[in-house]
């Protein structure tokens, strides 16, 4: 070896040399020979591959498989690769019931375990790997957290299914169990589409919240130009992986890392493509944790502010027509990010992780027809993007709405309260909803639920049953990126900690206002403030545990329900 390919690997081993060198580090080499190293793998660069493969949903089914892949574009590019696995909960499988609650927290468990791996092990560089909704951030955040090199993948799209001469996804699923109850589906249909909706690994096929993140991951610039959409069967998926591998090398050989990347910019242009895709609202929450970590100020304003000035470009599910994988037929992430750039929404100067700038990166995708499933800036589905921030006595500190396929953007109703969302649930699969209602669920934020639960289950039920644009949902939890219709979450203050949700009354008149960006209990100022001064806090849910806490150390959802 070359004195200068000796101070090369020198440098790259900026943190690994720690417990590869010296004398006194033959107990940690004598661990690593156990595993089969040898001299020569223990003087290169360690790289972390991390990622959330389990059994318990098909998002994660298939990581162990496409981190082998990254492991060979580390070994190519000179790396050594240490291979660990950290905890992902599966949204799909824990909806509608306490597994939920469990969701949000696993997002800052997932953070908080790669860092600690990460730093027990001094990996020099990091490669994350991750599939289902909160696995994704808590990746993110970590990389931002450690801020070493590193390289964001995602695990991939699943395909959409086939029910009666259509594509489906789970979204359809969840919706037909409202569709049964309220006898416009088969106890046969529903089995039939049970069977069919799923049909292979890969994150759920609609811009729901994980595909939302993935894109967002190559909006900041923490993956690879092109990666986001690629699905997961897909034999590009692997050369993705294997990409990163080697790719990750050369961050670590430039000294470029995730805060380098992470920049005031980078979130706003995540943000903007947030607005343009009509993305799941978890993303707010998402992002502010993101920014949070990477010491970037964004505050929720900054959605509103942005989605105002960005058009909604991208006709996808669950408010439009289309799956990822049909993104990514026509060239996904790239023609949506390359029209914002042409239209100056977008900051071209941006780095990401292959050492460019989002300009250059972009300039290597070409276009030149129109498809049906991404519109022109000039010619969109909205003038605004997907999502809208509102506030008004229910929410002072704000709450948001996607407004992408919302119908109506103004309803005013009678209130229906709920506690919990158990509660909502069995008044819907009742049929005790009326059109015009307002539901309120609250005690389920970050504190009150604890975890901020997401509705699928209820918001699926009422648009199965056909009321979806007859009635609105206001809660302090957390919608998933399959909730379509006029539903406002993550309402701040929580009622858990004496928010106004708390005090609103059944028959209490609702109004949402979202032109006015107005969220607003018709009562007078006087009887609101009599309300809050009589309410008393509710005794924790849980007194011990991970969820516990969790409760103890979580902030508001306007700061992105972060606990540091």
């Amino acid at each position: 070896m070359t004195r200068e390919k000796e101070e090369k690997i020198s440098r790259m081993k900026h943190r690994s040399w720690e417990v590869t060198q010296g004398i006194e580090r033959a107990p940690q080499r004598a661990y690593f020979r156990a595993m089969g190293l040898g001299d020569e793998e223990i003087a290169r660069p360690f790289i972390g591959v991390a990622h959330t493969w389990n059994e318990a949903v098909p998002c994660n089914f298939h990581l162990n498989r496409l981190a082998s892949r990254a492991k060979e574009g580390v070994r190519e590019a000179g790396g050594t690769a240490r291979e660990f696995v950290t905890i992902a909960v599966g949204d799909g499988v824990a909806m509608g019931h306490e597994g939920m609650k469990t969701s949000l927290i696993s997002r800052e468990v997932i953070a908080d375990s790669v860092e600690l791996m990460t730093l027990g092990h001094r990996y020099d560089a990091l490669v994350t790997i991750a599939g289902c909704d909160k696995s994704l951030p808590g990746m993110i955040m970590a990389m931002a957290r450690l801020n070493l090199p590193a390289i964001f993948v995602y695990g991939g799209t699943i395909l959409p299914g086939t029910f009666e001469g259509r594509d489906v996804t789970i979204q359809d699923v969840f919706e037909g169990v409202g569709a049964y109850s309220a006898g416009s589906m088969s106890q046969n249909q529903l089995r039939e589409l049970e069977v069919r909706a799923c049909p292979g690994e890969g994150s759920c096929g609609g811009l729901y919240t994980a595909n939302t993140m993935a894109s967002l991951g190559e909006a900041l610039g923490v993956s690879l130009p092109g990666s986001a959409t690629v699905p997961a069967v897909d034999a590009r998926r692997y050369q993705v992986c294997h990409d990163a591998g080697r790719s990750v090398l050369t961050l670590l050989e430039n000294g470029i890392k995730p805060k380098d990347i992470l920049t005031h910019s980078a979130l706003e242009n995540a943000v903007t493509v947030l607005s343009s895709l009509g993305g799941s609202t978890n993303a707010v929450l998402h992002l502010l944790s993101i920014a949070h970590e990477a010491g970037v100020e964004l505050k929720l304003e900054d959605f509103d502010r942005i989605s105002q000035r960005t058009p909604h470009i991208a006709d996808l599910r669950p408010g439009g027509r289309y799956v990822m994988a049909d993104l990514d037929k026509v060239g996904g992430l790239p023609r949506i990010m390359k029209k914002l750039l042409d239209a100056g929404l977008l900051d071209g100067d941006a780095l990401t992780v292959t050492g460019n700038t989002m300009k250059q990166n972009m300039a290597q995708f070409q276009f030149h027809d129109q498809v049906d499933i991404v519109r022109t800036v000039e010619q969109p589905i909205s003038p605004n993007g997907g999502l809208a921030v509102l506030k008004g006595n229910i929410a002072p500190d704000g709450c948001v709405v996607k407004v992408a396929g919302v119908k109506h953007l103004q309803h005013t109703g009678s209130a229906r309260v709920f506690d919990c969302e158990e509660d909502a649930f069995a008044t819907i699969m009742k049929k005790n909803i009326r059109p015009g209602d307002v539901l309120l669920i609250r005690y389920e934020g970050p504190k009150g639920g604890p975890g901020m639960r997401e509705m699928l289950a209820v918001t699926s039920a009422l648009l199965g049953q056909g009321l979806g644009d007859q009635i609105a949902l206001i809660t302090d939890g957390r919608f998933s990126g399959a909730t379509h219709g006029l539903m406002v979450g993550h309402v701040a203050p929580e009622a858990a900690v004496g928010g106004p949700l708390a005090v609103i009354r059944d028959g209490d008149e609702v109004t949402i206002d979202i032109s006015n960006r107005r969220l607003d209990c018709n009562i007078s100022d006087e009887e609101m403030q009599t309300r809050l001064s009589t309410w008393r806090a509710q005794p924790p849910k849980y007194s011990s545990g991970a969820i516990a806490k969790y409760a103890r150390l979580v902030s508001s959802s306007a700061r992105g329900a972060v606990c540091s």
